[in-house]
C-alpha cells in the first residue's frame, strides 16, 4: 500500500466471519513503521490532512536522527507508528462493529515503500 492514511474499514469488515451479537474486535499491525488508527469516513480530505500534519510533526532529514539505515523515512516512521499505535480494539454489539457514524478504521502506511504488511485480527465474544 502505498504512503498515506488509508480507509480500510469496508476490505476489513468484508474479510470478518460472522460477528457474535457482543465482544470486541481487536487488530493488531505487526510493523514498527506503520499504524492503524479510527478518524472521519466521509470525506477524503481529512486522510491528506493527516499526512501533512504527522510530517510536520515528524519530519524526515533531520541532522539529529541516528537510525536513518534505510533512509530518510526510516525513524520517521518508527516515531510516527508510536503516535498512532499499532492496534485498535472497537466493541461489536448485536453483530456488528460499534463505530461512530463518522468513524473509519485507517491503516497509516508512514514509509514511502513499505512493503507487505500483516494485520492479526481477533474476535472475542458470544
Amino acid at each position: 500500500m502505498p504512503r498515506g492514511f488509508h480507509l480500510v474499514t469496508d476490505e476489513i469488515v468484508r474479510r470478518l466471519p460472522k460477528l457474535p451479537k457482543t465482544g470486541i474486535l481487536h487488530i493488531f499491525c505487526k510493523h514498527t513503521s506503520c499504524g492503524l488508527c479510527l478518524n472521519e469516513n466521509a470525506d477524503p480530505d481529512v486522510r491528506a490532512d493527516m499526512e501533512t500534519i504527522f510530517n510536520r510533526l515528524v519530519p524526515e532529514n533531520r541532522p539529529e536522527y541516528v537510525h536513518t539505515l534505510e533512509g530518510a523515512d526510516d525513524i520517521p516512521a518508527h516515531a510516527k507508528s508510536a503516535l498512532s499505535g499499532v492496534s485498535l480494539t472497537i466493541p461489536i454489539t448485536d453483530g456488528r462493529l460499534n463505530m461512530g457514524t463518522w468513524q473509519g478504521i485507517y491503516f497509516c502506511e508512514y514509509r514511502n515503500y513499505g512493503g507487505a504488511r500483516k494485520l492479526v485480527i481477533t474476535i472475542i465474544g458470544e
